[in-house]
């Protein structure tokens, strides 16, 4: 009899990826701003619906004195014990699917190179967001959240590389919804890497293209990240990006039920939410009568 795959909830609240500060200007306390996604990661999971998926959350420190740059990564220190802490969790654990619920986009790179290795590469990865997520350290910005694609393909600082289980080849990886490069060196690097991409235009009517695509790349198996900031913010405001012209979530949502159809889904993250409202609540909550 064939043994029934297992899934699990890897709640990820890292929040260490991200220099954001500057962009949340309705966040008073620079602190409050930096620690939203570790607040985001726990209101996705109290807002998912349970599905009775085994829950395990990777332990992240929530110390703020000291954020330092190493290797052109900030707070790389921190960021390879949680990363090795993750590893250590889904090797003991040994499920077939995950789904991760972050938390900045970094916390892709530690499920899906576990599956990658778990499936002897016979893996897709589908990304999507606003940017493409392929800086390097050494770039102008530090932060590693948007160093993640490039870390799955195993490009990066050798420290926290040399702990990833496995590489995904960038012909094997599709970006959907890009509409932030950030940088001209960044769409070069794309090309030069040969990562197909699709805009949200191109995705705005059917998921045509991206069931072309992955009838062609070669996997049997696709894990599937959603960054929240490729959402249009006319729409809703959802994360820290709030470039225009964005996914609606019913197309979000389409392409994804697409991919499941077209292949089978054995990893999927949803990443970057920035609870700015909630943030603010508690932050008023905290300054009433006893409650402090």
């Amino acid at each position: 009899m064939k043994q029934a795959k297992t899934t699990i909830r890897l709640i990820y609240p890292q929040w260490q990826g991200g220099d954001i500060n500057h962009w949340l200007p309705e966040i008073p306390n620079p602190d409050d701003a930096a620690r939203g996604y570790y607040l985001g990661a726990q209101l996705l999971n109290f807002l998912a619906p349970d599905s009775g998926q085994k829950t395990v959350t990777v332990p992240v420190s929530t110390d703020i004195s000291k954020r330092e740059c190493a290797g052109g990564v900030l707070d790389r220190e921190v960021i390879y014990r949680q990363s090795k802490a993750a590893l250590d969790i889904l090797n003991t654990e040994n499920p077939d699917r995950i789904v991760t619920l972050g938390g900045e986009c970094s916390t892709s790179v530690v499920p899906f190179t576990y599956l990658a290795h778990k499936y002897n590469g016979d893996v897709a990865m589908v990304w999507i967001d606003a940017h493409p997520d392929i800086t390097l350290p050494g770039d102008v910005y530090t932060g590693y959240h948007a160093m993640a694609v490039t870390a799955c393909m195993g490009v990066g600082d050798r420290k926290i590389m040399d702990e990833l289980p496995a590489t995904i080849s960038p012909d094997k990886i599709l970006m959907v919804g890009i509409r932030d490069w950030e940088r001209e060196e960044i769409k070069i690097r794309q090309q030069e890497y040969g990562i197909k991409h699709l805009s949200p235009e191109e995705v705005r009517e059917n998921s045509n293209p991206v069931r072309e695509w992955l009838r062609a790349c070669g996997a049997s198996k696709v894990v599937v990240h959603f960054d929240m900031d490729v959402l249009d913010p006319n729409e809703i405001i959802a994360a820290v990006g709030v470039v225009p012209d964005g996914m609606k979530m019913a197309e979000v949502v389409r392409v994804i039920n697409d991919i499941a159809q077209e292949k089978e889904i054995v990893g999927l993250t949803i990443a970057e939410p920035m609870p700015r409202i909630a943030i603010r609540l508690k932050n008023m909550l905290s300054r009433l009568p006893l409650l402090k």
